[in-house]
């Protein structure tokens, strides 16, 4: 019906991509278990944007038809989609950056996506609707839309980060050669001895695993104390006494490296801020000195001075970081407002994050639209 709405009052739009979220964002307000739509009309060229699903997927990275290519893409997913983690690395794998972005559809009630696109569907399904249950579906975005994307972390190691040496799928055995469960009772400063207060802390705990370096749209290196966008947030779901090892909510190979961490409201506002920072930083530059100006007009560089203008953004933020984790309703969007600028934002927030080729815990997505450079 929202669908069937929006089509009838803006005729003039051919393609829409959305989800649902138990929280949506609308600029610097966050509306959580309550009525709430947000829409964002984005001025793109047609070739430079391709809607996709299960009945028109997105081609492969080397173009589709009509030559298009894509370079970036927002991406909707179902938790309850089989290897969803591998589908949104397979999808990555359709882009030439490499880099997508966007979540997992969070609901307390049916959990769907919708994507229509005026190009059209695969043959014989003319009849499917725009509205999906289950599997993947967004928008590629060609060379040319202008964007930059960050992940900021919601949670702050509380020890140093240790290479695993021992595991079974997710049972991490042992950490530099030490046994796992000894090392996290050692940082966590407690004792089986003493149950009900070593279950306390542990139910706080979470684990942060680096599987490899970042590629891709909007890296930075990790900071020194914090978590880069290299490192995966997941939840310790158990512990081994037998083989003094700790259960994980993911594979954790031999050779990866692991933190013990905590979630921080505090850091996480900081990060925020570092992130927001960063992509101002990057499309707001400081005017050209005079010697540059000189330069650029002298090779012919129409505009040279005017940097690239904001002009929109998206921010999926995890179900558990929005309200009072920030210390008051919508306090993370008003940190994002202050910190960005007045930029037109809307987002929701998910059962997961996807940024880069990964399905990250805790994190905040936040990707911004700019005029090209």
């Amino acid at each position: 019906e929202i669908l069937d709405h929006l089509s009838a009052e803006l005729p003039e739009v051919t393609d829409w991509v959305g989800t649902v979220g138990v929280g949506i964002a609308a600029t610097n307000v966050e509306y959580f278990d309550e009525p709430a739509l947000a829409v964002m009309l984005c001025d793109l060229a047609p070739d430079q944007y391709r809607v996709f699903s299960g009945v028109a997927p997105l081609p492969a990275a080397h173009g589709g038809p009509g030559g298009f290519v894509a370079h970036t893409a927002l991406l909707h997913a179902d938790a309850q989609t089989p290897d969803v983690a591998e589908l949104i690395a397979e999808m990555a794998e359709r882009t030439a950056s490499g880099y997508v972005f966007g979540g997992l559809s969070s609901s307390r009630t049916d959990t769907v996506q919708f994507a229509l696109g005026s190009a059209g569907h695969l043959s014989g399904q003319g009849a499917a609707g725009g509205v999906f249950h289950g599997g993947l579906s967004g928008v590629a975005f060609g060379p040319d839309v202008a964007l930059v994307s960050r992940v900021t972390q919601g949670a702050h190691p509380v020890g140093r980060t240790r290479r695993v040496t021992g595991a079974d799928r997710n049972v991490v055995l042992t950490l530099d050669d030490e046994p796992a469960l000894d090392v996290l009772l050692s940082e966590l400063g407690i004792s089986l001895d003493e149950p009900q207060a070593a279950m306390t802390r542990l139910r706080q705990t979470l684990v942060g695993i680096t599987l490899d370096e970042p590629s891709g749209t909007g890296d930075t290196p990790q900071r020194p104390g914090a978590f880069g966008s290299e490192v995966l947030v997941r939840h310790l779901i158990g512990l081994d006494p037998m083989r003094r090892g700790i259960a994980v909510a993911d594979m954790v190979p031999v050779g990866s490296r692991l933190a013990f961490c905590e979630r921080h409201a505090a850091a996480a506002r900081a990060d925020l801020i570092r992130v927001c920072a960063e992509v101002r930083e990057e499309l707001e530059p400081e005017l050209l000195s005079v010697e540059a100006a000189a330069m650029a007009g002298a090779a012919g560089a129409e505009g040279a001075l005017a940097p690239p203008r904001m002009r929109g953004a998206i921010y999926v933020s995890c179900s558990g970081r929005g309200g009072l984790h920030f210390g008051a309703p919508s306090a993370e969007l008003q940190t994002i407002r202050r910190a960005l600028g007045d930029v037109p934002l809307v987002g929701f927030f998910a059962g997961g994050e996807i940024a880069h080729h990964r399905l990250y815990g805790y994190t905040g997505v936040l990707t911004v639209f700019a005029d090209a450079a």
